[in-house]
C-alpha cells in the first residue's frame, strides 16, 4: 500500500472522491463533513449543520453539489462553492446509512434504519419512490453504474437487487390533485414503480454492504458473519459464486477495483484486505494498530482508494504506477503489461523486446521498480519488490529486437541493482551493508563493504555507486573504496544525471537538490506538492514534473512553470523544445513546450548578450514577469526595450541611467513628480541642459537660478530677475539680482519694499554715495550706524567660464545600447566612440607640466609649501632656557609613601566576563550594550530603552560620602551577594529589573484588557516588551518562560492596536470588520477571545455579514461563553441561517490559516512569503523588510539576529 494522505479526525463514515479536482469528502461520526485536499494535504472547507453522525456522502459527478445522510433523518443537498446547505429533504423515520447521486438522472438514492430505501428527484425535491421489502435496517444502497438497478444490504441477512427503469417514466412535478394524492399515497406506502428483481440469501448475519461490478454481471457483499459473498446475475436470477473468507470482525465494506480484476474490503478486525476476484484469494492485508475500518471508496478515474477507520481516513494506491525506465543516448527501455518495450526517440517508433517473466506470486506490486541498460552490452538489469527485492538480468542480441525467443532471464536477491562498468553489476546486500558486484554470467566478481547505511544505490558514473542512506547521499568509488562525495539530503527517490556527467538532480518527496559529480551542492528547490520526475536538457537546464506542472530550473536556483498537466506523467527525455515522457499507463507521449523563457533567463545568466539580443527581437518575450526579472537580475536597459508602459519606462530608464529615453517617457507622462525625479537624475550626471528643462517644465525657478549661478550663466540669470519682476516675487528678485552682484537692483528692491535702512546700508557700503545721501534724507534720524574696519562682503565673484554639461567618460557601448535603435545619436558616432574606448585609458591625459590629473593635489600642496619655505617656513628657532637645575632623585628604600597601582575598575570586569546586554547596560556601557542587543536581537531604535539603560546604571552602584572635603565613592552593587562571597571575586551587577515585576505586569495588562481600557492596556505590553531584552533570569526553564512572554505581549499588542485602529476608522465598515475578524485570531487568553468573537460577531452581524457574522457565532459557542454571550450566539446563528450571504466582501478567509501583518493589518495565509521582526518574531509582508517593527518599535524587520540572551545558563 502506497499511503498518499492521511488525516486525523474522528472516526470517518463517510467517503467521497471528487471527479476532476483532488479533492475528498469525509463524513465524521462528530457530525462535520470536511473537505480535503488530498494532493495538497490541507483542509479546504468544514459543513457542520447536521446534528449527530453523519454516515453518507457523496460528490455529483459534474454539478458542484454533494448530499450527506445523517443520524438527524435529515438529507442534505450542499453547494461547495457557495459553502452552504442548499435544502434539507425530510421523509425517513430513522438513521440514514447511505447516500448516492445518479450519475444521468436527477436522483439520490439513500437507505436508512427505517427498513426503506428512498429515491429523490433533487431539481423537483420529491420522494419520487419509497423501496420496501427489507425487514431490518437497510445498511447500503446504490445505483448501478450503467443500468436501472439499486442493490441495497440489510441487516435481514438478504441483498436486494431493484429495477428502477420504471421511475424515468414518472414525472417529477406531478400536475394535478389526482396525481398528488397518488403521490402522496406512494411516498407513504410506496407505489409500484420500482420492484425487486432478485433477493440473494446467503449470508449468516446482517449484510452491511453491496455494490456492483463496474462492468460485469457481479455482485460483492460484505457481512457481519465476516465473510465476503461473490453474487454473479443475469436477466432472470442472481446465485451466488464464492465465498472470501479471512477476516476476523464484522465486514463493514467491499468493493470491486475499476481498474483491476481485484475486490478490496474492511472491517472491524482493523485489516483491509486485497482479492484476486479471479482465483478468489487473499493477495495482501494492511492492518491498523487501534483503529477498525468502517468506509471504502474508489476514485471513478485514477487508481486511488480511501478508507476511514476510528480516528481519521487514508487515501492510498495499492500499486506504483510509475513505469521502470532507463534512457540511453537515442533509446529508452521500459517495462510494460509484463513486457520489456524499447523507444526510439529519433523515429518514435516502440518495439516489444521480451516478455519478463514471473513465478506465480501472491502479492501486489510485482511490476519492475527500476531498471538499468549496459549499451555495449546490450543488457537490462530489472529490480522488482517480489520476494522482498529481486533483480533479472536479460542480455538482448542486437539483431533479435522484436524476437521473443529469447534465453531465460539470470536472477538473484537483492532490493537495488544497476551497471557499474560495461559488464558488471552492482547488486546491494542490505543485511550485510555491502554491494556484490557480479559479471554478466551472475557471478560474484568481488565484494565490497559501504561507507553508510545504505538502503539503495544509484549510476555515479563508471565504477562509483551513489549510495542512498535516510538523510545523506555518499558518492562512492568502488576500484579505490574512497568516498568521492558526500550531501546531506532529504531521502531521495531518484537521481538524474546530466548527459555530460557533471551534474546530478536528485529528487525527494517535496524537494530538488542539484549538486555537481562529487556532490557539491549547488541550489535546492522546495515544492509543496509531490516531484515526480525530471530530465536535463542540452542546455544544462533541469527539467521536472510535478503532478499539475512541468517546471524549470536554473543553475543559479531560479526556477518558473513551463505547462500545466492534466494528469501526471515521467519525464524520459527533453530535446529542443520536445518532452518525451512515459504516462501511468506506460505509453510514449511527445509534448512541445515553449522553452523561449528559461533560455533567455539562462543565457542572462551565461552573459551570453548576443543570444539575449536575437530573442529580444524576434520573440514574443514580455510580460511584467519577464521585466521584473530583468530589473531584479540588474538589467534595467535590457527591460526598457520591452516596454510601452510609459511610466514603467521612465522609471526604468532612470534605474539604468538613460536620460535621453526618461526625458522622452517624462514629455508623454508630462507629470511634475517625474520632471522633479528626471532633474534630480541629469543633475547627478552633469546633464546641465536637461536639468534646465525639467525645472522650466515645472516653473522651478529658485532652483532655475541656482542652477544658472553655478554654471555662471549670467545672461539667464538676468533673465531669471525680469521674471521674478513679472511675477512680483520680491525675495525672487532679490536673490537674482545678489546672484548677479546687481547692487543698484538690490537697493531698488529693497527701498520698494520699504526696507530703507537695509537700502541704505546696502549702498553706503557698496559706494553708491548719492544714492545713500536720498536715503538718508529720508530715513531723518534713524539712519542706521555701521561698525568699524568691515568690508563689504556680499558680492559675488565673477565666472571665469561658463559652465555646460559635464565631460563624459569614454566607455564601450554596452551590447544592448548598441543593439536597439534608441532614442540619442546616430550609428556613426556610436561606432567613433566604440573605437577609442577601452575602458578607463582615456584617464591618464597628460597635463602641460606632464604631470598626470590625479597630481594636482600634490602639485598645489608643495606649491604652497615652497611659498611658505620662501616667506621662512614653520618658526622653529631654539628655546632659550635657563641651565638645567639638578633634581635630587629618589631612593626606592626611602621612607616616601608609594601609592598602589589602581585595580581593574568593577565595571570593566562586568562587561568582559558577560554578554548580556542588561550587565553591560549596568556597568554605564551604553554603547557595547547596544551593540549586543542590535546584534542578538537585531534592535535599532533605542530611544524606548534610554531611560531603562539610566535605570540599571544608577541601580547598580551606591555612593558614599566620606568626609565633606573628599570625593564621593562609588561601591558596587552584585547581584546575589552574601556574607561568605571572597571579598576578592566580583559578582555579576544587580540589576533593578526583574522577571516577577513583569509578571504584575501582564496581569495588569489582563485586567486593562478586560475592563476595555485598551490604551493603558497597550502600554503595558508595550512595557513588557521594552523590558524583556534588559531582564536577566538563572534557569533555561525560566528562559523559556521569557520567551513565552514575549509571544504573549506582541499578540497583544498586535490586537489592541488593530482594535485601536478599529475604533478611529468611523467611514469605513468593511475594514472595521477586517480588524475585528483579524483580531480574533490573536492568541489571546479565552475571556479576551470571547470577548473579540462577540465584538467581532456584532459588527459582522450589524453589517449584514451574516456568514462571516455566523461563523464568529459558531466559534463563540465553542468556547463555552456565559449564558448572554451563548443567547446572543444563537440568536446570530438562527438569523444567518436563513441567508447564508455576506452583503460586503471582507479580505478574510477563516477557512484558511493565516498570521496577520503588524503593519498593514492583513492577513498573510500559509505558503504566502512573510518576513518577521527578530525579536517579537511578529510577522509582517515582505515589502515590510528593513522598516522599525510597529509591534515592538525596537528591532527592524527581517533584520538577521543571533537570538534572545537573557541567562548565564544560555552561555555556558
Amino acid at each position: 500500500m502506497l499511503t498518499k494522505f492521511e488525516t486525523k479526525s474522528n472516526r470517518v463514515k463517510g467517503l467521497s472522491f471528487h471527479t476532476k479536482r483532488p479533492w475528498i469528502l469525509a463524513s465524521l461520526h462528530s457530525g462535520v463533513i470536511q473537505l480535503w485536499d488530498y494532493r495538497m494535504g490541507t483542509l479546504i472547507d468544514r459543513f457542520d449543520e447536521h446534528d449527530g453522525p453523519v454516515r453518507g456522502v457523496h460528490f455529483h459527478m459534474s454539478q458542484p453539489l454533494f448530499v450527506s445522510g445523517g443520524d438527524d433523518y435529515k438529507i442534505k443537498v450542499w453547494n461547495y462553492k457557495l459553502h452552504r446547505c442548499l435544502f434539507t429533504l425530510l421523509g425517513h423515520l430513522d438513521y440514514i446509512r447511505t447516500v448516492q447521486f445518479h450519475h444521468e438522472h436527477p436522483w439520490i438514492v439513500s437507505a436508512s434504519d427505517d427498513q426503506t430505501i428512498r429515491i429523490w428527484n433533487w431539481q423537483s425535491r420529491t420522494c419520487i419512490s419509497v423501496l420496501t421489502g427489507h425487514n431490518h435496517y437497510v445498511m447500503c444502497a446504490s445505483f448501478h453504474p450503467k443500468e436501472d438497478l439499486v442493490v441495497s444490504a440489510s441487516l435481514d441477512q438478504t441483498v436486494r437487487v431493484w429495477d428502477v427503469s420504471s421511475l424515468k417514466k414518472k414525472g417529477a412535478s406531478p400536475a394535478d390533485d389526482i396525481l398528488r394524492l397518488s403521490q402522496m399515497n406512494t411516498d407513504l406506502f410506496g407505489g409500484v414503480d420500482a420492484v425487486v428483481k432478485y433477493v440473494l440469501e446467503g449470508h449468516d448475519r446482517g449484510v452491511n454492504w453491496a455494490a456492483f461490478h463496474p462492468t460485469l454481471p457481479l455482485i460483492v457483499s460484505g457481512a457481519d458473519d465476516r465473510q465476503v459473498k461473490l453474487w454473479r446475475m443475469n436477466d432472470t436470477k442472481a446465485w451466488e459464486v464464492d465465498t472470501l473468507r479471512g477476516h476476523m470482525n464484522n465486514v463493514s465494506c467491499v468493493m470491486f477495483h475499476a481498474k483491476q480484476d481485484i475486490i478490496v474490503s474492511n472491517s472491524e478486525d482493523k485489516s483491509i484486505r486485497v482479492w484476486d476476484a479471479t482465483k478468489r484469494t487473499g493477495l495482501q492485508t494492511f492492518r491498523r494498530e487501534h483503529d477498525r475500518f468502517w468506509i471504502l471508496a474508489a476514485h471513478p478515474e485514477i487508481n486511488l482508494l480511501a478508507a476511514g477507520h476510528d480516528s481519521g481516513m487514508i487515501v492510498f494506491k495499492l500499486e506504483r504506477e510509475r513505469p521502470a525506465f532507463a534512457v540511453s543516448g537515442d533509446s529508452l527501455f521500459y517495462a510494460k503489461d509484463r513486457f520489456l518495450r524499447y523507444y526510439d526517440f529519433s523515429t518514435q517508433k516502440e518495439t516489444q523486446i521480451v516478455p519478463i517473466r514471473r513465478a506465480g506470486s501472491t502479492t501486489l506490486n510485482q511490476c519492475p521498480r527500476t531498471l538499468s541498460y549496459s549499451p555495449t552490452e546490450n543488457a537490462v538489469l530489472i529490480c522488482s519488490d517480489v520476494d522482498g527485492g529481486t533483480y533479472e538480468l536479460y542480455q538482448i542480441p542486437k539483431d533479435s529486437i522484436g524476437r521473443s525467443d529469447l534465453q531465460e532471464a539470470k536472477r538473484g536477491p537483492g532490493s537495488s541493482a544497476i551497471f557499474v562498468a560495461r559488464n558488471r553489476f552492482a547488486v546491494l546486500d542490505k543485511s550485510n551493508n555491502q554491494v556484490l558486484i557480479k559479471n554478466l554470467k551472475n557471478e560474484v566478481v568481488r565484494k565490497s563493504g559501504l561507507p553508510v547505511p545504505t538502503d539503495a544505490i544509484f549510476y555515479a558514473g563508471t565504477g562509483n555507486l551513489l549510495c542512498r542512506s535516510d538523510d545523506r547521499v555518499v558518492v562512492f568509488d568502488l576500484q579505490q573504496r574512497l568516498v568521492l562525495g558526500d550531501l546531506q539530503a532529504p531521502f531521495v527517490k531518484y537521481v538524474v544525471w546530466s548527459s555530460d556527467m557533471e551534474s546530478v538532480a536528485l529528487l525527494s518527496k517535496h524537494s530538488i537538490i542539484i549538486t555537481s559529480k562529487k556532490l557539491v551542492h549547488q541550489c535546492t528547490f522546495h515544492e509543496t506538492i509531490r516531484v515526480k520526475s525530471g530530465a536535463w536538457d542540452e542546455n544544462g537546464v533541469f527539467i521536472y514534473t510535478t503532478p499539475n506542472h512541468i517546471k524549470y530550473c536554473l543553475p543559479n536556483g531560479d526556477s518558473g512553470i513551463i505547462r500545466t498537466l492534466d494528469v501526471p506523467i515521467y519525464l524520459t527525455k527533453v530535446s529542443g523544445n520536445k518532452i518525451f515522457c512515459l504516462d501511468r499507463d506506460g505509453k510514449n507521449k511527445t509534448l512541445v513546450i515553449d522553452a523561449t523563457e528559461y533560455i533567455f533567463k539562462l543565457s542572462l545568466l551565461r552573459k551570453r548578450y548576443d543570444h539575449v539580443m536575437s530573442m529580444i527581437r524576434n520573440s514574443q518575450l514580455c510580460g511584467e514577469a519577464v521585466i521584473a526579472y530583468l530589473q531584479q537580475k540588474g538589467f534595467p536597459e535590457v527591460a526598457l526595450h520591452f516596454v510601452k508602459d510609459e511610466k514603467t519606462r521612465f522609471n526604468l530608464a532612470i534605474e539604468s541611467g538613460n536620460i535621453q529615453i526618461a526625458v522622452a517617457s517624462a514629455k508623454e507622462i508630462d507629470d511634475k513628480d517625474h520632471w522633479y525625479r528626471l532633474g534630480v537624475e541629469a543633475l547627478r550626471q552633469g546633464n546641465a541642459g536637461i536639468v534646465e528643462y525639467a525645472y522650466q517644465r515645472t516653473k522651478n525657478f529658485e532652483r532655475l537660478s541656482f542652477l544658472y549661478l553655478i554654471n555662471g550663466n549670467l545672461e539667464k540669470l538676468s533673465k531669471m530677475l525680469k521674471i521674478a519682476e513679472v511675477k512680483n516675487d520680491v525675495m525672487g528678485q532679490f536673490h537674482n539680482a545678489l546672484y548677479l552682484g546687481d547692487i543698484q537692483e538690490r537697493v531698488k528692491i529693497l527701498e520698494n519694499a520699504g526696507h530703507l535702512p537695509l537700502a541704505y546700508v546696502t549702498a553706503s557700503v557698496h559706494g553708491l554715495h548719492d544714492v545713500a545721501e536720498r536715503l538718508a534724507a529720508e530715513l531723518g534720524d534713524d539712519v542706521p550706524s555701521f561698525p568699524e574696519g568691515k568690508e563689504p562682503s556680499l558680492m559675488p565673484p565673477a565666472p571665469i567660464i561658463c559652465g555646460g554639461d559635464w565631460p563624459l567618460l569614454r566607455v564601450m557601448k554596452g551590447i544592448f545600447e548598441g543593439g536597439f535603435d534608441s532614442t540619442g545619436r546616430g550609428a556613426v558616432d556610436e561606432e567613433e566612440e566604440g573605437a577609442d574606448g577601452d575602458w578607463g585609458e582615456d584617464l591618464d591625459m597628460v597635463d602641460s607640466d606632464g604631470l598626470q590629473n590625479g597630481d594636482v593635489t600634490a602639485i598645489l600642496e608643495d606649491g604652497e609649501v615652497a611659498e611658505d619655505n620662501e616667506e621662512g617656513g614653520w618658526d622653529l628657532e631654539d628655546l632659550e632656557l635657563p641651565p638645567e637645575v639638578e633634581t635630587p632623585r629618589v631612593n626606592a628604600r626611602s621612607s616616601v609613601f608609594v601609592a598602589p597601582t589602581p585595580g581593574m575598575p568593577v565595571s570593566q570586569i562586568w562587561t568582559q566576563r558577560s554578554s548580556l546586554a542588561a550587565d553591560h547596560a549596568a556597568a554605564g556601557n551604553f554603547d557595547t550594550a547596544k551593540r549586543l542587543l542590535s546584534r542578538q536581537l537585531g534592535i535599532r531604535n533605542f530611544t524606548p530603552l534610554k531611560s531603562m539603560f539610566l535605570d540599571l546604571h544608577t541601580g547598580s552602584h551606591s555612593y558614599l560620602r566620606a568626609f565633606s572635603s573628599a570625593p564621593v565613592v562609588s561601591l558596587a552593587v552584585e547581584r546575589g551577594w552574601s556574607e561568605s562571597a571572597s571579598p576578592n571575586v566580583r559578582g555579576p551587577p544587580a540589576l533593578v529589573f526583574n522577571f516577577s515585576q513583569l509578571d504584575e505586569k501582564l496581569k495588569a495588562g489582563y485586567k486593562a484588557t478586560t475592563d476595555g481600557k485598551f490604551t493603558e492596556a497597550l502600554r503595558l505590553f508595550l512595557n513588557i516588551l521594552h523590558t524583556i531584552p534588559l531582564i536577566v533570569v538563572e534557569s533555561r526553564r525560566e528562559v523559556d518562560e521569557v520567551k513565552e512572554l514575549i509571544i504573549i505581549a506582541k499578540e497583544y499588542v498586535l490586537g489592541l492596536q488593530m482594535e485601536l485602529k478599529r475604533r478611529e476608522l468611523k467611514d469605513n465598515p468593511v475594514r472595521q470588520q477586517e480588524l475585528a475578524a483579524y483580531f480574533t485570531h490573536c492568541n489571546l487568553q479565552m475571556p479576551h477571545l470571547r470577548l473579540a468573537l462577540r465584538n467581532a460577531m456584532t459588527i459582522c452581524f450589524k453589517a449584514k455579514n451574516l456568514a462571516t457574522a455566523a461563523n464568529f457565532a459558531r466559534r463563540l459557542l465553542e468556547t463555552n461563553p456565559n449564558e448572554n454571550h451563548s443567547k446572543a450566539a444563537r440568536q446570530v446563528l438562527q438569523a444567518s441561517e436563513r441567508n447564508m450571504t455576506d452583503a460586503s466582501q471582507l479580505n478574510y478567509d477563516f477557512r484558511n490559516p493565516f498570521v496577520t501583518c503588524g503593519a498593514t493589518y492583513v492577513p498573510i495565509y500559509r505558503g504566502q512569503k512573510d518576513v518577521s521582526c527578530p525579536y517579537c518574531t511578529t510577522r509582517f509582508v515582505p515589502t515590510q523588510e528593513g522598516q522599525l517593527c510597529t509591534i515592538c518599535d525596537l528591532a527592524v524587520i527581517g533584520a538577521d539576529a543571533s537570538g534572545l540572551l537573557c541567562s548565564p545558563s544560555q552561555i555556558r
